[in-house]
């Protein structure tokens, strides 16, 4: 499998991917996702350059968006004056679930992150969804607290405020990486 830089092309593979993990998680009983993510927000992470792609041959298994930009509220001053990364959108097609893909993912992305010199790689998850903190918890992040205050970025109260830090560290993540080296922060 390689992973590449999306481009405007892959933005209904994105949507659709939103929608069957907002399908799959309303079975489990969480709400999150249930609110459509602006298409056009998505193209604006795209042209930044900062989604990626999981590809399987000609397939599409998972996507993950990794960026130097918090978003605002969340992170106080002291942690944003740390050199961090952080992880938005991580999904994988459910056609590919079990292969833990997501954690070498994000073990792709921690070095990533640890190649563009930051010390942290950083998150923030679905206040309600227990599950997926555990799953966080389990790939090796620290839970740092929970915001509630503000808005989230596709309208509404902010319903994704569980904040979680791991270091940036070089990793054996098995994927081809076909992406333009990070820039240093």
């Amino acid at each position: 499998m390689r992973i590449t830089t999306a481009t405007p092309a892959d933005l209904e593979q994105l949507l659709t991917f939103r929608t069957e993990a907002a399908s799959w998680i309303s079975k489990l009983g969480s709400d999150q996702w249930r609110r459509p993510y602006p298409a056009d927000r998505l193209l604006a992470t795209i042209e930044d350059g900062t989604v990626f792609m999981l590809r399987d041959g000609e397939r599409t298994a998972g996507t993950i968006t990794l960026t130097p930009d918090a978003e605002e509220g969340l992170w106080s001053e002291e942690e944003l004056a740390e050199p961090s990364m952080f992880v938005n959108k991580l999904t994988i097609s459910r056609d590919y679930a079990g292969r833990n893909l997501g954690g070498r993912l994000l073990d792709w992305a921690g070095d990533r992150a640890y190649r563009a010199a930051a010390k942290w790689l950083r998150l923030d998850a679905w206040t309600t969804n227990e599950r997926l903190q555990r799953y966080y918890l389990d790939q090796g992040f620290q839970y740092v607290r929970t915001v509630l205050e503000g808005t989230a970025v596709n309208g509404g109260p902010r319903v994704s405020g569980w904040l979680a830090q791991r270091p940036a560290r070089l990793a054996d993540h098995g994927f081809a990486d076909e992406t333009p080296s990070p820039e240093p922060l």
